[in-house]
């Protein structure tokens, strides 16, 4: 069975890919925690189950999997295997019923832009998405990159603005954007927060009308690697369709630039970013609550973020 994205089909090298129901067998002790579409067992050693699917995957590839090395652990697990980097959906499967679907979409997306010489990281050679233990992966080249970079405003504006060029073109189907995102993780978390008040300043926002176009998604400067080549863009998981200025809007929350200067020189953009903004700060105080839900000790610090932003308002 073939997952695509719109017109760009991924076809995993295993025959039994299904969409993602993650069960199996995981090391104790268990969390049972409600996803919104299955009840998923989340564990103090997920990684390891991540590194398990990984290194399955990594070995019917031909990788050498027998000494991996786990490079991230949070919202999605990244193993290094040699010349290959797998990426295991992590904290993602509590959020998204759709997560194989998004991985399958970031890897059509990356293939497209590459395809045309956009500033990305391609998928490698048989990228997947690929099964193992019920977790979707995919494969990427290891691309050696300098961490502690700092780029420039009107460097990383440039770059985005070539990215979103090459967007333009994409002509398959993409997944809903991050209203609809919002308006799920509210419905996720109802009950432990007061999700009226945030369903209420979400339906506040007015965002500007204008031209929608495939975007990045989650167009921040950790997304971003630089490269012997340059800047290169990666991570197209939550890719959707929607105006620039939500990956602006994520550009401006950026740690790793200076986010307003680097809006100020993205050639062309006049709108009012402060819709988007806002968006943006409902998106994060979502997402840390979906968080909370895999690590329980940050569910006081969530609830508090989401009390100061509703006093606030």
């Amino acid at each position: 069975m073939a997952i695509g994205c719109g017109a760009t089909a991924v076809t995993p090298a295993s025959k039994d890919f299904v969409v993602v129901r993650p069960t199996g067998s995981y090391p104790a002790p268990l969390t049972a925690l409600r996803t919104g579409w299955e009840d998923h067992a989340v564990v103090d050693g997920y990684v390891e189950s991540a590194l398990a699917a990984a290194t399955e995957v990594g070995r019917r590839a031909g990788l050498p999997a027998d000494a991996p090395e786990v490079l991230a652990s949070s919202a999605n697990v990244l193993v290094r295997m040699g010349p290959v980097v797998a990426r295991v959906p992590g904290s993602t499967l509590l959020g998204r019923a759709d997560v194989a679907e998004r991985l399958a979409c970031d890897v059509a997306i990356s293939a497209f832009l590459a395809e045309r010489d956009a500033p990305v990281i391609p998928p490698w050679e048989d990228p997947g998405p690929h099964v193992a233990g019920g977790l979707p992966v995919t494969l990427w080249p290891y691309t050696r990159h300098d961490p502690g970079h700092r780029f420039g405003p009107a460097e990383v504006a440039a770059s985005l603005a070539e990215l979103h060029a090459a967007l333009r073109d994409y002509p398959g189907d993409l997944p809903a954007g991050p209203l609809a995102e919002i308006r799920h993780w509210l419905d996720l978390v109802a009950g432990e927060v007061p999700v009226d008040g945030l369903r209420a300043a979400l339906d506040a926002i007015a965002l500007p009308g204008g031209p929608v176009q495939a975007l990045h998604g989650d167009a921040h400067a950790s997304n971003a690697l630089a490269t012997a080549d340059g800047l290169r863009w990666l991570d197209f998981e939550d890719t959707g369709r929607g105006p620039v200025g939500w990956d602006l809007a994520c550009l401006a929350r950026s740690r790793l630039v200076a986010g307003n200067a680097a809006v100020a020189a993205y050639p062309g953009f006049t709108e009012d970013l402060a819709p988007y903004l806002e968006l943006r700060t409902l998106f994060g105080l979502c997402w840390q609550l979906i968080v909370a839900r895999r690590f329980p000790e940050r569910l006081a610090g969530a609830r508090a973020a989401v009390t100061e932003y509703l006093a606030s308002r």
